[in-house]
């Protein structure tokens, strides 16, 4: 018999072909679909239902978009979840063999001390008003962080109790694992999340656009497909990568304009506390007021125009969708890298003709990234409301203390006469 120390040290001496078979997924296509597409080949098939099955998603998609904000919310949490279940599973299944004690335990109680910790943060940011009124919240808001690095704590403690002679080296493996996963999956949600806050268009752009760029580079590619592109997907082609960045790029200019032209899109997401409700009700920013701009020489003789009225936002939106065609593809890319590595077709068989959840999203997190750091980096800037919450929050003594301060700031800059009483 083997010894296990040495089993563990073949391990770190494995090629990616010595990875242990994952189990297949099941086929779950639903029977009507079966009946209905069966004498089709398997090529126009897989066509058939990835067709039907995207367009009873963006259907969905639309329905959760009218029903608001919070349902947006809860639909990005429950990709999470889904996400980070399908990626661990995987490992779960890999490495079963060893019997790892508390893996999955572990696993899913390091996703809840995250999402308390991040989903905490929210709260205490965007709905200080709200936590205000009620004292058993103010107590969590106030040790927050001191809560979550308790909770966090106790599972790195639980862990460490888990470790087994001559197991060492593969249990670390796993807590590395379990880590990543997190990374990939609740921080980039969480970063939706604060995109959607900034208004639900810096939501809905870059993630139709990246929904658009898959499904224009599979058309494209379909019928046209002739030059691989890259060897980590073999079915991905140039034709596809083309079609789908000039594709991407008119879309998002064009579903950019619509949307920029109504409130509950370009309003900020924010809680009105008196009616326990989100609202986006504002008066747009100059982002999404129509101006005029003048049409470049040699775009004139092409086009016959000398100016054009535009949103400035359609502008931004060059960027995301660049961004979504170009770049995107590579969160894609990664994730078909990540299942040869374990000799795996899809993530898992949730949506038939797609795979797992995580199948439709690799890309949207390295999106979602993208977008917040645009936003941060070229269009947020300062927030008087809420600068404002946070004043009304304080102890009277401590708004009189901020009151004098920025009187006198203002005496010195000369904006209010030193003769000004408060």
């Amino acid at each position: 018999e083997v010894d296990l120390e040495e089993r563990l040290h073949e391990l770190d001496l494995r090629s990616d072909s010595d990875i242990p078979d994952v189990p297949p997924p099941t086929d779950s296509t639903p029977e009507i679909l079966k009946r209905a597409l069966s004498g089709l080949s398997a090529r126009w098939k897989n066509w058939w239902i990835r067709g039907i099955l995207s367009l009873a998603m963006i259907s969905g998609f639309f329905l959760i978009i009218y029903l608001g904000s919070f349902m947006l919310m809860l639909l990005v949490l429950s990709i999470q979840v889904k996400c980070y279940h399908e990626i661990i599973t995987i490992g779960y299944r890999v490495y079963h063999s060893y019997d790892l004690p508390w893996f999955r335990s572990l696993s899913w109680y390091f996703l809840l001390c995250v999402n308390y910790f991040f989903y905490g943060e929210t709260v205490a940011d965007y709905f200080a008003t709200f936590v205000q009124r009620r004292e058993q919240l103010q107590f969590l808001i106030r040790y927050h962080r001191f809560i979550s690095f308790a909770l966090y704590l106790t599972g790195f403690c639980m862990f460490v109790l888990s470790l087994v002679k001559k197991h060492y080296r593969l249990q670390f493996y796993m807590f590395a694992w379990t880590h990543v996963t997190l990374l990939i999956t609740v921080t980039q949600s969480h970063l939706v999340i604060q995109n959607l806050f900034e208004g639900m268009i810096w939501f809905l752009v870059p993630i139709s656009s990246v929904i658009c760029n898959d499904i224009t580079a599979y058309i494209f590619g379909f019928f046209f497909g002739r030059t691989p592109l890259i060897k980590l997907s073999p079915k991905k082609t140039w034709e596809g990568f083309i079609g789908g960045f000039f594709s991407t790029v008119i879309f998002g200019f064009i579903f950019s304009y619509f949307l920029a032209q109504h409130q509950y899109f370009v309003c900020p997401v924010e809680y009105n506390s008196e009616t326990n409700r989100f609202v986006t009700e504002c008066e747009p920013s100059e982002l999404f007021q129509m101006k005029k701009y003048s049409v470049p020489p040699l775009l004139q003789a092409m086009l016959g125009w000398e100016t054009v009225n535009m949103y400035p936002f359609q502008m931004h939106s060059f960027a995301l969708s660049t961004f979504a065609s170009l770049i995107g593809p590579f969160g894609g890319f990664f994730a078909s890298g990540f299942k040869r590595a374990f000799k795996i077709k899809d993530f898992a068989d949730t949506i038939p003709g797609h795979g797992g959840i995580m199948d439709r999203f690799d890309c949207q997190y390295l999106m979602a990234t993208f977008v917040h750091v645009y936003i941060t980096s070229f269009i947020r800037g300062p927030n008087p409301s809420k600068l404002l919450k946070q004043l009304l929050i304080l102890q009277p003594e401590q708004q009189l203390s901020v009151y004098k301060t920025l009187k006198s700031h203002l005496v010195e800059k000369g904006i209010l006469q030193p003769s000004l009483r408060g």
